[in-house]
């Protein structure tokens, strides 16, 4: 059980940063290896599906995480309760995927579906380890270590 307190808005937003950034990386590859093995390969629409989850996305997930805050409040969060936060986002998050994928492409159909599927399971676990890693940042000492340098 890692400890918790509440989060600042500042570091939701600089973790979402974060996310966005592995969440950016891992579409592109997923978008790539499917869009290639459909016979339609084009590093232009994985760039443009990316992107475009990277700015929507971003703001959904800042919303999940201030939802979830209200959901750890006896000061613990347990590898279950990081299990259900994550399946929680990758409905949602999967589901958007599909309609991104689908708009850029111009095609809601088996490639838009597969990327979606595919980045279930990819981002699934990349999401897991990155809940579990911001748990081990410790929050506020390194604001701390900053302003107290300062004087």
């Amino acid at each position: 059980m890692a400890a918790y307190k509440k989060e600042s808005h500042l570091r939701s937003i600089i973790k979402g940063i974060s996310w966005r950034f592995i969440a950016f990386a891992d579409t592109i590859l997923v978008v790539m290896l499917v869009t290639c093995f459909t016979g339609n390969c084009s590093v232009d629409q994985a760039i443009k599906i990316g992107a475009a989850e990277f700015f929507i996305k971003f703001l959904v997930y800042y919303i999940h995480e201030r939802i979830w805050q209200n959901a750890f409040k006896d000061g613990k969060v347990t590898n279950r309760e990081t299990l259900y936060k994550t399946i929680s986002w990758r409905v949602v998050a999967t589901a958007m995927t599909f309609i991104i994928s689908g708009a850029i492409l111009k095609a809601y159909d088996e490639i838009a579906l597969y990327i979606a599927l595919t980045e279930l399971f990819t981002k699934f676990a990349l999401y897991y380890l990155h809940e579990r890693l911001w748990l081990k940042l410790p929050l506020g000492r390194i604001r701390q270590f900053f302003f107290r340098n300062k004087r």
